[in-house]
Protein backbone atom coordinates (compact mmCIF):
# COMPACT_ATOMS: atom_id res chain seq x y z
CA UNK A 1 0.00 0.00 0.00
CA UNK A 2 0.98 3.25 -0.65
CA UNK A 3 1.61 5.36 2.36
CA UNK A 4 2.17 9.10 1.13
CA UNK A 5 -1.98 8.39 1.16
CA UNK A 6 -3.62 10.12 3.74
CA UNK A 7 -6.49 8.62 5.41
CA UNK A 8 -8.67 9.92 8.02
CA UNK A 9 -11.49 9.39 10.09
CA UNK A 10 -13.34 12.17 12.50
CA UNK A 11 -16.02 11.05 14.82
CA UNK A 12 -18.29 13.61 16.19
CA UNK A 13 -20.55 12.34 19.55
CA UNK A 14 -20.61 8.61 18.12
CA UNK A 15 -23.22 9.98 15.98
CA UNK A 16 -21.15 11.64 12.59
CA UNK A 17 -18.29 9.67 10.84
CA UNK A 18 -16.41 11.18 8.42
CA UNK A 19 -14.29 9.01 6.53
CA UNK A 20 -11.57 9.89 3.77
CA UNK A 21 -9.75 7.01 1.37
CA UNK A 22 -12.28 5.09 0.35
CA UNK A 23 -12.30 2.95 -2.44
CA UNK A 24 -15.75 1.45 -1.88
CA UNK A 25 -18.10 0.14 0.01
CA UNK A 26 -18.61 -3.85 1.07
CA UNK A 27 -21.53 -4.18 2.91
CA UNK A 28 -24.03 -2.38 4.80
CA UNK A 29 -27.13 -2.46 7.00
CA UNK A 30 -28.45 -0.69 9.97
CA UNK A 31 -25.87 -2.83 12.40
CA UNK A 32 -22.72 -2.59 10.16
CA UNK A 33 -20.75 -0.26 7.47
CA UNK A 34 -18.19 -2.83 5.81
CA UNK A 35 -15.45 -0.15 3.72
CA UNK A 36 -13.10 -1.14 1.19
CA UNK A 37 -10.14 1.57 1.91
CA UNK A 38 -6.74 2.66 1.05
CA UNK A 39 -5.43 0.78 4.30
CA UNK A 40 -7.57 -1.54 4.27
CA UNK A 41 -10.92 -2.86 4.70
CA UNK A 42 -12.83 -0.93 7.50
CA UNK A 43 -16.16 -2.06 9.61
CA UNK A 44 -18.18 0.71 11.17
CA UNK A 45 -20.53 -1.45 13.65
CA UNK A 46 -23.24 0.26 16.15
CA UNK A 47 -27.27 0.98 15.47
CA UNK A 48 -29.92 3.03 13.10
CA UNK A 49 -26.31 3.61 10.78
CA UNK A 50 -27.08 5.21 7.34
CA UNK A 51 -24.62 6.64 4.95
CA UNK A 52 -25.79 10.03 4.23
CA UNK A 53 -22.89 10.83 1.53
CA UNK A 54 -20.77 9.13 -0.56
CA UNK A 55 -18.37 10.29 -3.42
CA UNK A 56 -15.94 7.31 -4.26
CA UNK A 57 -14.47 9.61 -7.03
CA UNK A 58 -12.89 12.11 -3.76
CA UNK A 59 -13.13 8.86 -1.86
CA UNK A 60 -15.46 10.36 1.36
CA UNK A 61 -18.06 8.68 2.94
CA UNK A 62 -20.02 10.07 6.02
CA UNK A 63 -21.89 7.09 8.30
CA UNK A 64 -24.72 8.42 11.06
CA UNK A 65 -26.13 6.30 13.67
CA UNK A 66 -24.89 5.38 17.01
CA UNK A 67 -21.42 4.42 16.44
CA UNK A 68 -19.97 1.63 18.84
CA UNK A 69 -16.78 0.49 17.05
CA UNK A 70 -14.60 1.11 14.71
CA UNK A 71 -12.08 -2.04 12.97
CA UNK A 72 -9.49 -2.30 10.63
CA UNK A 73 -8.42 -5.52 8.84
CA UNK A 74 -5.77 -6.79 5.68
CA UNK A 75 -8.23 -6.73 2.30
CA UNK A 76 -8.84 -10.29 1.66
CA UNK A 77 -8.64 -10.09 -2.37
CA UNK A 78 -8.16 -14.17 -2.17
CA UNK A 79 -10.86 -16.18 -3.52
CA UNK A 80 -12.60 -18.43 -0.94
CA UNK A 81 -12.40 -22.04 -1.81
CA UNK A 82 -14.84 -24.74 -0.02
CA UNK A 83 -13.12 -27.81 2.31
CA UNK A 84 -14.63 -29.94 -0.43
CA UNK A 85 -12.54 -28.00 -3.57
CA UNK A 86 -9.56 -27.76 -1.05
CA UNK A 87 -9.42 -32.15 -0.03
CA UNK A 88 -10.37 -33.04 -3.98
CA UNK A 89 -7.51 -30.68 -5.23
Amino acid sequence: MDEKVVQSLLLENKEVLHVTGVDSVDNFNDEAVVLITNKGKLTIKGQKLTISKLNVEEGKLIVKGNINALSYSENDNKEKVSLVKRIFK
